[in-house]
């Protein structure tokens, strides 16, 4: 009987340490399954948090963008409606200035100019500019200067006014109504508010 309590004692001793390594692998198992779950956890935050992110900052490019369009296409409408504006400004203002050059107001102008340009050439030989219908005036421009002059037509003066060329100074002067309008033209985009920044 002894014997058999001594089994007994070893078979309670072994199911004994059977069961706490049992106990002790179900609670490393369970531990590791914890930290398992954890590690899952967070690696799916981060990921959530990452797509989540990552489609905002998709999103916010992509309005920004169209943003970016919109602005572009709104600045090009105001850039061509505010050519057009200053387009028909200035075409109202050659209408008045062709207008002006039927005046004797704008014949008397004329004649200043020829006698400012001549100042400039004295003793000089030069060449007026005018338009064709300018050179009505062009015995009373010659009287002005001092040596040989020629006064000749030329198309690129569209509205009036004249210029002056001296060879032998290599000057030309530009008191035509056409190149008067066109610095007008420049300070008024400068100046007018109508630019496009």
């Amino acid at each position: 009987m002894e014997k058999s309590a001594k089994t007994d004692n070893f078979l309670k001793a072994i199911q004994k340490y059977a069961d706490e390594q049992r106990n002790a692998m179900h609670s490393e198992v369970e531990q590791l399954k914890e930290e398992k779950i954890k590690q899952a956890e967070a690696k799916s935050k981060y990921d959530s948090e990452k797509y989540i992110k990552d489609k905002l900052e998709e999103v916010k490019n992509n309005e920004t963008r169209k943003l970016a369009k919109m602005i572009q296409e709104s600045q090009k409408q105001l850039f061509l409606e505010r050519a057009k504006m200053t387009e028909s400004i200035f075409e109202k203002a050659e209408k008045k200035l062709v207008e002006y050059t039927n005046t004797t107001a704008y014949k008397d102008s004329l004649i200043k100019s020829a006698s400012a340009i001549a100042k400039q050439f004295v003793g000089n030989d030069c060449v007026i500019y005018v338009t064709e219908k300018d050179l009505d005036s062009a015995s009373k421009i010659k009287s002005l200067f001092d040596n040989n002059i020629e006064v000749t037509a030329d198309k690129t003066i569209k509205i009036g006014g004249m210029k002056g060329y001296c060879k032998a100074m290599n000057i030309v002067v530009d008191e035509t109504l056409d190149s008067k309008l066109c610095v007008q033209r420049e300070w008024f985009i400068e100046n007018s508010g109508l630019s496009v920044l």
